[in-house]
C-alpha cells in the first residue's frame, strides 16, 4: 500500500504557481515597520466609529473600496507596467497623501523596503524618498512576477496589517480576527479587477472621513500606533 500511495504521489504535476519571493514581499516579517501603523483606523477607534468586529470590518472595506482600490492599487499595477514612468507614479502617490501621518507611513515603509532590496538581490530605487506601493512593484517587477499576482499580495498584506490592528486597538479576539480575514479575503480578486480597470484620469482616493480621522490622531493622547 506504501509503495502505491508513493508512486501516486510522484505522477502528481509538482507545479508551484505561485513564487514564494511574493508570499515573502507579502509576509508580516518584511522589515519595514507595517506593524506600527494602523492606517487611520486607531483613531476610528478613538472617535467610537470602530468598536466591535462588525464595525472594524466595514471600516477596513470602506477604506479598501474608497481609497486603496481607486489610488494606491492603481499606481502599484503602472509602477510595475511602466517602469520608464515609476518616478512619475511614485510623486503623484506621496502627493495623494492627506496628512503627514499617512505621508510619513508610505514613505517610511518604502525607504525600509528600498534599502533592503540590495540584501535580496534587487537594485534599489533611486529616488530621493520612495513610496512603498512602487518600492513593491520595484520588487515585484525585478523578480518577474505577474502585476495582477503582484497587487493581490499587496491586497491581502494591506488587509493583515488591517485586521491585526482591529484586533489590538479595539481589542478583539484572535478568532475575531480571523474571521474578518477569511470576510475581506474575497474581495480580493474583484477589488485588483477594478483597479486594473480604472484610467488615469480617474484615479483618486476621495474618502474624507479617513484625513479628517488622521489628523486628528497627531494629537491623540494615547495611542498604539504611528498613524
Amino acid at each position: 500500500m506504501k509503495w502505491v500511495m508513493a508512486e501516486k504521489f510522484m505522477n502528481l504535476d509538482m507545479t508551484i504557481s505561485i513564487d514564494p519571493r511574493l508570499l515573502q514581499l507579502a509576509s508580516p516579517t518584511l522589515p519595514v515597520g507595517a506593524y506600527s501603523y494602523s492606517g487611520g483606523l486607531e483613531a476610528a477607534v478613538e472617535a467610537g466609529i470602530v468598536k466591535d468586529a462588525a464595525s472594524a470590518q466595514q471600516w477596513i472595506a470602506d477604506v479598501l473600496d474608497f481609497s486603496i482600490v481607486r489610488m494606491e492599487a492603481p499606481v502599484l499595477l503602472r509602477a510595475m507596467k511602466r517602469p520608464e514612468d515609476r518616478r512619475h507614479w511614485n510623486e503623484v502617490f506621496l502627493a495623494s497623501r492627506e496628512t503627514a501621518e499617512l505621508r510619513a507611513e508610505t514613505a517610511q515603509m518604502g525607504f525600509s523596503l528600498n534599502k533592503l532590496l540590495p540584501e535580496l538581490g534587487v537594485e534599489r530605487m533611486e529616488m530621493e524618498e520612495v513610496s512603498f506601493p512602487v518600492a513593491f512593484a520595484h520588487a515585484a517587477a525585478a523578480w518577474g512576477i505577474a502585476p495582477q499576482d503582484a497587487l493581490m499580495a499587496y491586497l491581502w498584506a494591506w488587509i493583515e496589517n488591517q485586521v491585526m490592528a482591529a484586533v489590538k486597538a479595539v481589542p478583539l479576539g484572535q478568532t475575531d480576527g480571523q474571521r474578518m480575514l477569511l470576510s475581506l479575503g474575497k474581495r480580493i480578486e474583484e477589488t485588483v479587477g477594478r483597479a486594473s480597470a480604472i484610467a488615469d484620469d480617474d484615479l483618486g482616493n476621495f474618502a474624507p472621513g479617513l484625513p479628517v480621522l488622521s489628523s486628528q490622531h497627531e494629537t491623540q493622547y494615547s495611542r498604539l500606533f504611528r498613524s
